[in-house]
């Protein structure tokens, strides 16, 4: 018989980040070791000047009395005010919280401006599998040297009190290393201590290193009793890693640091500090007397550092055409111009062709390719921009060409790639002036390349945030907000998501709000059913009435609204009473959704409402798909479920209906208004009032306009949203019975209205009707 083993496969728990897996490490760590006193002068100078250019920064101070009104947040408080401890503290907080994250560490006092470019650039050249211990020597005069002796007496009269472990310590390092060794305890205590980094210059450390010394603090500390941190912290050193002196220079790279204000240096002058070579390749420079060196300086070291820039840049420029030459193709190569610039991008297909854009310096033509509109003015930056486009063409004009002179400016065109940038192609008219009346044409090319992306910081955010869906409804438009009722029960009551659901009634004036006549009724009764059938769920629909002023109680059909593409027809500014009115019911810190009744959504589109709103940080204004009367106008089929395509309908960036932000960031924008001209509503009778002020509130219409006028900052975000789609209240007016109107509304234009179908359909029908022979095809 065979004896079957049973192997039991255990699952393997792989770390979050590659990053974590591999062991990838940032760059630098600065630890600023200053004091209460100079939190908001020193230090303040010290984080403007650096914290961007490092991976992380921390100040180090004494807390025995801990203020709470600090301007910086990257702030550790030591409570042990023992400034012989002090150091130690700073090595071990280190340790327990960064030293997996990070490959080196730099120590510096609060009056050490430090050159973060150049810092990392030395960094990138150095191996990180080697102990580093960096610096600049400190200078020793013989006052310090009767000090450290007697320190180093203290010292050895610790140890002779020390425990067998810690003389079997010593016994492990025996070889000279320890701090009991013959080379600390004898006559050769000055020259090991002069060798020491100086801190008041900035001492790097490795991460090796950092290791070794929290895993032999505790002598440190006992050996580590003088008043000199560098000293301390050499000492510990020297102990922990053997490293025998401070490296000034580490395989092939040096770090300079450069002392101001010495016996020979009693100047502040930078144009006569740059002539000399140590200051122009110094990482640090110390000491800084004043806060406003450290900008000074700062300013100095970033014009320096981008003329190096420059320079390379135009040195590798020459050097690529150098090695072209004519003889090697420039696509072989990839020499383009400008240099460094990524090429125009290829279309896939011919939707996809980037237009030229015909301007000049008052107006453009075919505005984003739209024949809806055949001219528009240029908005205030873009007359700006290609003002200084023009200028920036006539100087290089002027230089090519000294002998002509600028005279008219024949055509201008432009285009934009956002993989490369801003193009543009000026033909200019110029002469010679001896014969101003022979004009010359020349053209020229302009690029404006995408600067640096960066990726906005956000907060972070969560999907498990509740939802307040806010679903106002007209008399007209109750058939709409039953079908809605009951997709909310389908999609978010069923499911259990965590939505909250708040009907707002519109009520005409003289429109009753109880019994059988309330035009509301079959909602409330719904809304109470659905409650009570959801209760043990948490889930429930609550509804808010909101009386109409005399001017807004017209009767109005179905029909008469049904081409507008917002929910509200002509009257968008109700959407900003809707929300001043049904707020207070929920609170500041509530996320909310501003729907219609005739939209048609998903769980994903909720999903991204909770993701892209952040409070404080930004607003969530989706663009959604308008379907097309596919019924009415029979140019296409209906579909609910199908995906996007030009022949069902199109998003309609005019409407602005949904949106979704948080209370708090609506009402301080809503504050903000309220002194341009756009009153709060605070009850039913302000809505006259609100629609008395509009002309005066710099063409606030909705929600979002509101949010880009008040100027608040919060960021807006629009993007297309393919699973919120409008349209449904046509389609169901029509499979209720109902006909659309025969004319366009008076008060819709061609941004207000829907689409009846595109233009390829509308195309191709007046095409068979012209010609009677198609149709018998």
């Amino acid at each position: 018989m065979r004896n079957y083993c049973k192997i039991v496969v255990k699952n393997v728990m792989r770390p979050r980040y590659y990053s974590s897996e591999l062991g990838i490490r940032e760059k630098i760590f600065i630890g600023v070791m200053t004091s209460q006193e100079n939190i908001n002068s020193y230090a303040t100078a010290f984080n403007r000047t650096t914290a961007h250019l490092v991976n992380k920064i921390k100040f180090f101070i004494n807390a025995d009395s801990v203020k709470t009104n600090y301007q910086l947040k990257n702030i550790v408080g030591f409570t042990d005010t023992r400034e012989s401890r002090r150091p130690f503290y700073v090595i071990k907080y280190i340790a327990d919280n960064y030293l997996d994250d990070y490959d080196y560490f730099l120590l510096v006092p609060d009056n050490v401006y430090v050159d973060a470019r150049k810092l990392n650039a030395l960094l990138y050249h150095m191996s990180i599998t080697f102990d580093l211990y960096m610096g600049s020597p400190r200078a020793e005069s013989k006052k310090d040297n009767e000090n450290v002796d007697n320190a180093d007496n203290a010292a050895n009269h610790n140890d002779n009190d020390n425990d067998n472990a810690a003389n079997e310590s010593n016994d492990d390092n025996s070889d000279g290393a320890g701090a009991g060794s013959a080379s600390e305890r004898g006559g050769g205590r000055g020259l090991t201590d002069r060798n020491y980094c100086a801190l008041e210059a900035g001492i790097l450390l490795s991460s090796s290193v950092i290791r070794k010394m929290r895993n032999n603090l505790d002598r440190c500390v006992r050996i580590g009793i003088t008043n000199d941190h560098s000293v301390n912290i050499g000492r510990c050193v020297k102990y922990a890693s053997r490293v025998a002196s401070c490296q000034d220079t580490f395989q092939g790279m040096r770090q300079y640091s450069y002392a101001l204000n010495t016996k020979s240096r009693q100047f502040k002058d930078l144009s006569i500090l740059a002539k000399e070579e140590a200051f122009r390749n110094a990482s640090t420079v110390y000491p800084v007397h004043t806060p406003e060196d450290f900008y000074r300086l700062h300013a100095y070291y970033s014009k320096h550092h981008l003329e190096l820039v420059q320079q390379r840049g135009y040195a590798l420029e020459q050097k690529s055409y150098r090695i072209a030459n004519g003889s090697i193709s420039n696509k072989i190569l990839e020499i383009r111009w400008p240099l460094g610039v990524p090429p125009p991008s290829a279309p896939e297909t011919r939707h996809d062709m980037l237009m030229w854009q015909l301007l000049n310096q008052t107006h453009s033509f075919l505005p984003n390719a739209n024949a809806d509109h055949a001219v528009a003015a240029l908005s205030r930056i873009e007359a700006l921009d290609f003002a200084k486009v023009l200028e920036i063409a006539l100087q290089y004009a002027a230089e090519k060409y000294p002998r002509l002179r600028y005279h008219s400016m024949h055509s201008a065109y432009r285009k934009f790639d956002a993989t490369r940038g801003m193009d543009y192609q000026l033909h200019l008219n110029l002469y010679e002036s001896n014969t101003p009346k022979r004009l010359i044409l020349k053209s020229f090319e302009v690029v404006k390349p995408l600067g640096r992306v960066e990726v906005v910081p956000s907060p972070y955010v969560t999907e498990s945030i509740r939802i307040a869906i806010l679903v106002p409804s007209f008399e007209h438009q109750v058939p709409d907000a039953l079908d809605f009722v009951a997709q909310y029960e389908r999609i978010c009551m069923h499911n259990q998501d965590n939505t909250f659901l708040l009907l707002i009634f519109l009520y005409r004036l003289n429109s009753p709000s109880k019994g059988d006549d309330d035009p509301f009724k079959a909602l409330k009764k719904l809304a109470l059913d659905l409650s009570s059938k959801y209760k043990t769920d948490g889930s429930r629909i609550a509804w808010v009435s909101i009386r109409l002023p005399q001017q807004l109680s017209e009767p109005v059909t179905p029909d008469d609204w049904l081409l507008h593409a917002s929910m509200y027809g002509p009257r968008q500014l109700l959407s900003l009473a809707v929300a001043d009115l049904a707020l207070p019911k929920l609170g500041l810190e509530s996320l909310v959704l501003l729907a219609t009744p005739s939209m048609l959504f998903r769980t994903d589109f909720l999903n991204r409402v909770r993701m892209n709103t952040i409070q404080g940080f930004q607003v969530y204004a989706p663009i959604g798909f308008q379907l097309y009367p596919c019924t009415w106008a029979q140019f296409c089929k209906d579909c609910d479920t199908c995906d996007i395509s030009q022949s069902s309908g199109y998003f309609d960036r005019h409407n602005h209906d949904v949106i979704a932000f948080y209370s708090r960031d609506y009402v301080q924008a809503r504050k903000l208004m309220d002194t341009q001209g756009l009153p709060i509503m605070r009850s039913d009778l302000d809505i006259e009032q609100l629609l008395q002020h509009s002309p005066t509130a710099g063409g606030v219409e909705s929600i979002l306009d509101m949010f880009v006028a008040a100027q608040h900052t919060v960021h807006i975000l629009r993007a297309v949203e393919p699973h919120l789609r409008f349209g449904l209240d046509v389609r169901h007016h029509l499979a209720r019975g109902g006909a659309m109107p025969s004319t366009l509304p008076a008060k819709c234009g061609r941004v207000q209205c829907i689409h009846l179908a595109s233009r390829k359909q509308i195309g191709d029908a007046i095409i068979r009707y012209d010609d009677k022979s198609i149709l018998q095809k």
